[in-house]
C-alpha cells in the first residue's frame, strides 16, 4: 500500500490552524447537538418516553446514514474536479448551521419530536458531507512527515472545541435556573437556546478556512461529469480497485465496521448516561467536558505516535482498549464505575480517529482524495445501521439500555479482528519537520 505523496512542502502554520477552526467549530454540532445535550433532550423531554425516544432515535439516523452512504463519494469526485472543495465545504457547512438553528422551534413536546428528529438527521447528513472535503484539505495543510500530528492536532482542536462549547452551554443555559439573557427551562428554551449558540458557534469557526485556506487546484485528469455519470466512473474504480488494491478495500470495510461502533459511542453516549446511570443534564454536560478533555489530549499524543509508528498500531491498539472497557462498563453497575470507564473509552477513542484519518489519506491518490474520503463515508454509512440496529435491537430484545452497551461493543469487536490482516501503509520518516506540533 503506497504512500500519497502529500503536495505541501513546508510547514505553513496560519494554514493548518485556519483548517484546525473548522473542527472546533463543527464540535459544536457533533458535541452538543449529536451527543451530550439535544438528543438527551429529544430521548429524555421531548418523547413520550426515553425508550421510544431511543428507538426512534436509532431509526433516524440510520435513515440519515443510508443517504450519506448513496451520496457521499459522488459529491468527494465531483469537488475534486474542477478545483471546488472549499465551495462544497461552504454550502454543506452552512446547510448544518441552518439545520441546527432550526432546532430552536423544537419544544418538550410529543408532537415536537419528529421535527426534532428530523433536523438532526438533516444536520447528520449534511456534517458528513463537510466532512469529506474537510479530510480531503488535510493533504493541503500537511506534509508526509507531519500527517499524524496534523492530524491529531485537528481533532485534538475539535474535542476542545467541544470542551469550551460544553462549558458554555452547561453553566450559561442548563445549569442555572436562569441562564445568559433571562433563559429558564419553561418549554425546554434552555436546551432549545442551545442550538442557536451551537449554529452560530459553527459558523464563525468555520469562516477562517473558507476565506484563508486557498482552493486545491483541478487535476488535470479531472473533468466534471452529471451526477449519475458520477456513479458510474465511480464503479470502474471500485472494479479496479478490487482487482490491483483490494488491501485498500479491507480497510474501508473494516474502518467501516469499528467507525460504527465509535460513532454509536459518541451519539448515545449521553443517552446511556442518563437513563441507564442517572445522570441528570448538568451532569451529562459536565461528564462530556471531561471526556472531551481526555480525547483530545489523547487525540494529540497519538498524532505523533502516529508519525512514529504508522497509524495501523494506533488503530489496533485503541480498538482493543475500547473493547476491554466498553465490555467491562456493560456489568458494572453504578455511576461511579461509568465515570472511570466513560473516560477510559475517551482517552482510546481520539487516537483511533486521527489514525484512521491518516491511514486513508496516505493512501489516497493524488487529485482524488476527495473521492477517496466519499467513499470512506460512504463505506461508513453503508454500515452505519450496525450501530443504531445492535443499540435499539439489543435493548428491543432485552428491554434495557445496558444490554444496548454490549451491541456496540460487539461492533467493536468485529471492527478490530477485521482491521488485524490489513496491510499498513508505508511509513515516512518525520524526522526534522519544522513543524511546532
Amino acid at each position: 500500500m503506497a504512500a500519497n505523496p502529500v503536495a505541501a512542502a513546508r510547514w505553513d502554520w496560519r494554514s493548518v490552524i485556519c483548517w484546525a477552526l473548522w473542527g472546533w467549530g463543527s464540535s459544536a454540532f457533533n458535541t452538543v447537538i449529536l451527543t451530550f445535550v439535544f438528543t438527551v433532550y429529544l430521548t429524555g423531554s421531548v418523547a413520550s418516553d426515553p425508550q421510544t425516544g431511543s428507538k426512534a432515535l436509532g431509526v433516524t439516523l440510520t435513515i440519515a446514514g443510508a443517504c450519506i452512504a448513496l451520496i457521499a463519494p459522488v459529491t468527494g469526485q465531483r469537488s475534486d474536479a474542477g478545483g471546488r472543495r472549499k465551495r462544497w465545504l461552504a454550502l454543506h457547512t452552512a446547510l448544518v448551521v441552518v439545520s441546527t438553528a432550526g432546532l430552536y422551534f423544537v419544544q418538550d413536546v410529543p408532537s415536537s419530536l419528529l421535527l426534532g428528529l428530523v433536523l438532526v438527521a438533516v444536520g447528520s447528513v449534511f456534517v458528513e458531507f463537510a466532512g469529506v472535503n474537510y479530510n480531503a484539505m488535510l493533504l493541503q495543510v500537511s506534509t508526509p512527515a507531519t500527517i499524524g500530528r496534523i492530524s491529531g492536532f485537528g481533532w485534538a482542536m475539535g474535542y476542545f472545541g467541544g470542551l469550551v462549547a460544553l462549558a458554555i452551554v452547561l453553566f450559561g443555559f442548563v445549569q442555572p435556573e436562569i441562564g445568559l439573557f433571562g433563559v429558564t427551562s419553561e418549554d425546554g428554551l434552555n436546551i432549545r437556546v442551545v442550538a442557536l449558540f451551537a449554529a452560530t458557534w459553527f459558523a464563525l469557526f468555520a469562516l477562517p478556512l473558507l476565506i484563508f485556506v486557498p482552493e486545491a487546484p483541478s487535476p488535470a485528469d479531472q473533468v466534471q461529469r452529471s451526477f449519475l455519470t458520477g456513479y458510474l466512473v465511480l464503479g470502474k474504480r471500485l472494479a479496479c480497485m478490487w482487482r490491483t488494491d483490494r488491501s485498500t478495500l479491507g480497510y474501508l470495510a473494516a474502518s467501516a465496521i469499528y467507525r460504527d461502533g465509535l460513532a454509536a459511542i459518541f451519539t448515545f453516549g449521553g443517552v446511556i448516561a442518563a437513563g441507564t446511570f442517572g445522570f441528570s443534564p448538568g451532569e451529562v454536560v459536565v461528564f462530556a467536558i471531561a471526556a472531551n478533555l481526555i480525547a483530545g489530549a489523547s487525540a494529540f499524543l497519538g498524532g505523533r505516535a502516529d508519525d512514529r509508528f504508522g497509524p495501523k498500531p494506533i488503530i489496533v491498539t485503541s480498538l482493543f482498549g475500547l473493547v476491554v472497557v466498553g465490555s467491562s462498563l456493560v456489568v458494572l453497575p453504578d455511576k461511579a464505575a461509568f465515570w472511570v470507564c466513560g473516560l477510559l473509552l475517551a482517552g482510546f477513542l481520539g487516537p483511533t480517529e486521527s489514525a484512521s484519518r491518516t491511514f486513508l489519506a496516505r493512501i489516497a491518490p493524488p487529485g482524488r482524495e476527495g473521492e477517496t474520503f466519499g467513499l470512506y463515508a460512504t463505506t461508513g454509512r453503508a454500515v452505519s445501521f450496525l450501530g443504531p440496529l445492535a443499540f435499539s435491537g439489543f435493548i428491543a430484545l432485552f428491554g434495557t439500555q445496558r444490554a444496548g452497551m454490549a451491541g456496540i461493543v460487539l461492533i467493536l469487536l468485529i471492527g478490530l479482528l477485521a482491521m488485524i490482516p490489513v496491510r499498513a501503509p508505508q511509513r515516512t520518516d518525520a524526522a526534522t519537520t519544522g513543524s511546532p506540533l
